[in-house]
């Protein structure tokens, strides 16, 4: 078996159908993403699903903007989300989970939802909530875009702690077939042959022998692979925006127990450090513009 393409999302579509997908597989920005949290190997392969279903939703998108994959449950991770942008990148976090034990989804998410958020640097928000009510976070989105879309769409998701890997079949809008029977023939024709798909084979194999393997008797169109990076979207300026927000007399307040403000980003671990100088230069700037 040949190593898969890393960090790579490639997307194709059937000639004459309505029908598209695409497969990922990620593991140097998988790792940077979990390696520095020291997570359960529970909790690291579940962040790895996630992270690939982010970006296969990315591709989904077509403005600037980010697809953001988040549940809350009563189960042994409270909260897990994967973040993926239009062009790419991807960060992740998965909140008070230290002690998970169980690498069962309906465990670690017990009594969960999911949020599904597109949020585009212009314009509104769009989020949509459903329970996890499936056995699997590829069974609950595919209900999610029954449910929501009303066009069927397939997920199989793997992740081994090193690498992470996806693939995703939708069903498009009629255009190249009207017919209703021949869609639903066309789309149990691919999918069945998808649900052969070994979690080996989504993490092990280049993308091109992946897709010869299952649909080497039908016409597949490849378009052209896109890198994927971590990429956090934490800055300075961010940061200083955030202590404005608390006021000026709370940063003096922790200034004077502590001789600097510093917060750590949770998803890259990177510190920011103000001391009294840079604080009151945030501050000044408010001033100035209330000048």
């Amino acid at each position: 078996m040949t190593m898969a393409s890393q960090d790579q999302i490639l997307r194709f579509m059937f000639d004459e159908t309505d029908i598209r997908g695409d497969v990922v597989t990620l593991m140097e920005s998988y790792q940077t993403a979990v390696i520095s949290h020291n997570y359960p190997i529970g909790v690291s392969k579940l962040l790895g699903e996630f992270v690939a279903a982010a970006v296969l939703l990315s591709t989904t998108i077509k403005f600037a903007g980010s697809v953001i994959l988040q549940a809350r449950s009563d189960g042994q991770i409270p909260t897990i989300m994967a973040e993926c942008t239009n062009d790419l990148r991807i960060r992740a976090i998965a909140r008070d989970a230290e002690n998970a034990t169980s690498e069962d989804f309906r465990e670690l998410l017990a009594g969960g939802t999911l949020a599904i958020t597109i949020d585009p640097l212009k314009g509104k928000r769009y989020q949509g909530i459903v329970p996890l009510s499936g056995a699997s976070l590829a069974e609950c989105l595919a209900d999610y875009f029954l449910q929501s879309e009303q066009l069927n769409s397939m997920f199989w998701l793997a992740a081994d702690g090193q690498r992470c890997g996806g693939f995703m079949l939708q069903e498009l809008p009629p255009s190249k077939e009207v017919k209703p029977e021949l869609r639903e023939q066309q789309w149990e024709h691919f999918s069945h042959l998808a649900q052969t798909l070994t979690h080996e084979e989504l993490l092990g194999l280049e993308h091109q022998d992946l897709l010869y393997r299952l649909y080497h008797e039908d016409k597949v169109r490849l378009f052209d692979s896109r890198e994927v990076r971590f990429g956090c979207s934490c800055s300075e300026a961010r940061t200083s925006e955030l202590i404005r927000s608390i006021g000026r007399a709370e940063a003096d307040s922790i200034i004077a127990d502590e001789g600097v403000i510093q917060i750590v980003c949770e998803f890259c671990n990177h510190d920011y450090q103000f001391d009294s100088v840079a604080v009151a230069n945030i501050f000044a700037e408010d001033d100035q513009s209330l000048h």
